[in-house]
């Protein structure tokens, strides 16, 4: 894979949240992973997207000290299959017991059977630095073809039946977020983010903003618009993304109806406005 390591770090980087008993938010230098799955009560958990490359150690360490040593997730579910979400799938497929089985979206599959790699990324997009460097990001389709699956068309997520999934495609086409009812966590990926991620200042420091997708790789604005508009219908009390800290409350409610009413004027380059 093109660039395998990015000399880049946030200030929360290799750093854990529980936002819940089962849930736990971790930072790998500046991509978040997430762990559902509560220790206290069985050893079953799931992990959702995988973090930046060159993070297993690290990764790994927070995965037996939460759940126990070598006690592999029962699925690995991703987003979507950018660089920096599965930049640590291929080991964690195997080292385990047993290999791990993967689940993404159907039109996010080819990025991950080797057939299809994204699209260029667009380093105009913005302004910021990171989005200047857009263009030394790996964009190359994995190939996991013996171990990824669709996820069930019923928008169920395997072993966690308590979460659905939901198509939200803009980022790029199989993009998908996570939602459970009950407390109303909505795990976002790169849907919207918590962090300005196109300005290197804002993602080392990770000063909180709610964000479009990070707009030097996404690829349908109008899918993307549609997507912010369908998770902020869904009135979510909690927001874990793909970069950036957790938001909560009305605070994330009222940032997140303001990025829906204005969203081509706050999310959109200014390149694709004309």
């Amino acid at each position: 894979m093109k660039n395998n390591y990015m000399p880049i770090t946030s200030e929360i980087s290799n750093t854990g949240l529980a936002v819940a008993p089962d849930v736990y938010m971790y930072t790998t230098q500046i991509a978040n992973l997430y762990m559902l799955g509560n220790p206290a009560k069985h050893k079953d958990w799931i992990i959702v997207d995988t973090g930046m490359p060159g993070t297993l150690e690290r990764v790994k360490h927070a995965m037996n000290q939460r759940f126990g040593s070598n006690i592999g997730p029962k699925a690995i579910i991703l987003t979507h299959a950018h660089f920096d979400h599965v930049g640590n799938l291929h080991q964690l497929i195997k080292g385990w017991e047993e290999d791990v089985p993967v689940y993404a979206h159907t039109l996010e599959l080819p990025h991950l059977t080797g057939e299809e790699d994204y699209p260029k990324a667009d380093p105009g997009a913005d302004k910021g630095l990171v989005a200047k460097m857009s263009p030394a990001f790996s964009r190359e389709a994995v190939d996991i073809s013996d171990h990824v699956h669709p996820l069930p068309e019923d928008g169920s997520i395997p072993f966690f039946p308590e979460w659905t999934w939901y198509h939200t495609p803009g980022h790029t086409k199989g993009h998908v977020s996570l939602f459970r009812e009950k407390d109303r966590i909505l795990l976002a990926g790169d849907a919207f983010v918590t962090v300005k991620q196109e300005s290197l200042y804002k993602v080392m420091a990770q000063e909180p903003e709610l964000s479009g997708p990070p707009k030097y790789l996404t690829e349908n604005w109008s899918d993307a618009e549609a997507s912010v508009k369908k998770l902020a219908g869904l009135d979510p009390e909690t927001a874990l993304t793909g970069h950036g800290r957790m938001m909560e409350g009305e605070d994330l409610r009222s940032r997140l109806r303001d990025l829906s009413d204005h969203f081509v004027e706050k999310a959109v380059p200014k390149k694709e406005k004309n």
